[in-house]
């Protein structure tokens, strides 16, 4: 029987590192009375706004919540916007040392505008192109110091595809944490799908497993989603698979075991935020165990969690910890 307090005390010794495309979320609460005398549009009054770490922040936010010691790793604009970012990330304990500030980009802002605890537009502002050449190097400098200085036990690449990931980025960080013995987790997006080679744990959802592999993958079964650990270790060589399967809960393979761990019954408001909650549970869970099964379902239930709240969350610390306690004893 696994010892959860003692499994979740040690998350407090585990150093990580978080790479990828870091955002404010923006939410503007209000209601709804009427209807807009300019055009077929409800007028929202608002009643609050309220911003909160989002994208790869939001993996730190859920590794900090849950003890472990996190260091940022993304490039920003020199905006107000990366002012509060910075903020609210350096409150939560998160270090943003290895945060670039760029003239030629802005700092992504996703602003919900949200009436009747439903999501009724959303704007984004955001810079997609790829990093420059100075600053992908500049960017692998910080890692490569952060990897010497800091020996983290693992790093996340949390992928979302507004141009910090490059493939030049990506092949060289994986390269150097090969180097170093550091656990990779990888949360992809379509666009550099298969650049993550020989990573740890590759965690795609469903929706980017059959659009990376063209496949149609119609039934979630176990024999299918085996194959598919086979077609992507083909071109990935990765060590496991850890596939999300929305309201049917997760997969994992890591050549030897393979299972579907189910979902839980939940009361689902907003899975906005999910997969953050998924591989910064799952990379914590496997630095402090090893474990592929409790990694999964470990994360499986905070996936769930999180998607009970509206917006953007990370996981509490002592409601997983109480939730793991009575759903895995």
């Amino acid at each position: 029987m696994v010892d959860f307090p003692s499994l979740f005390a040690s998350f407090g010794s585990i150093r990580v590192g978080v790479i990828g495309d870091i955002m404010l979320d923006t939410y503007l609460w209000g209601h709804v009375e009427r209807i807009s005398p300019e055009a077929p549009v409800p007028v929202v009054t608002l009643d609050r706004r309220e911003q909160r770490i989002g994208g790869a922040g939001n993996v730190a936010l859920n590794l900090a919540g849950l003890g472990a010691r996190v260091t940022s790793f993304s490039v920003i604009g020199k905006d107000t916007d990366g002012e509060v970012l910075e903020l609210l990330l350096a409150g939560n304990g998160i270090d943003t040392s290895g945060h670039l500030k760029s003239d030629s980009r802005i700092t992504t802002n996703k602003a919900r505008v949200i009436g009747r605890n439903q999501q009724m537009m959303r704007l984004d502002s955001e810079t997609t192109r790829d990093l420059t050449p100075e600053e992908e190097e500049e960017l692998l400098r910080r890692i490569k110091g952060f990897l010497s200085s800091e020996k983290p036990q693992v790093v996340i690449f949390e992928d979302y595809n507004k141009g910090v990931l490059t493939d030049k980025v990506i092949r060289e960080a994986v390269a150097l944490c090969r180097e170093h013995g550091v656990i990779t987790a990888v949360d992809p997006k379509r666009r550099n799908f298969f650049a993550y080679e020989g990573v740890t744990i590759f965690k795609p959802n469903l929706k980017e497993v059959r659009e990376g592999l063209h496949i149609g993958l119609e039934e979630v079964q176990l024999t299918a989603l085996e194959l598919v650990h086979g077609l992507l270790a083909e071109q990935l060589r990765h060590s496991i698979s850890f596939i999300t399967l929305s309201e049917k809960g997760v997969f994992y393979c890591d050549g030897r075991r393979a299972a579907i761990v189910p979902s839980y019954l939940r009361n689902i408001a907003d899975v906005s935020g999910a997969g953050d909650t998924v591989i910064a549970v799952a990379a914590l869970v496997y630095a402090a165990t090893r474990d592929v099964e409790l990694m999964a379902q470990i994360a499986n239930i905070a996936g769930g969690v999180v998607c009970e709240e509206v917006g953007t969350v990370a996981i509490g610390r002592e409601r997983l910890l109480a939730e793991c306690v009575e759903l895995l004893h």
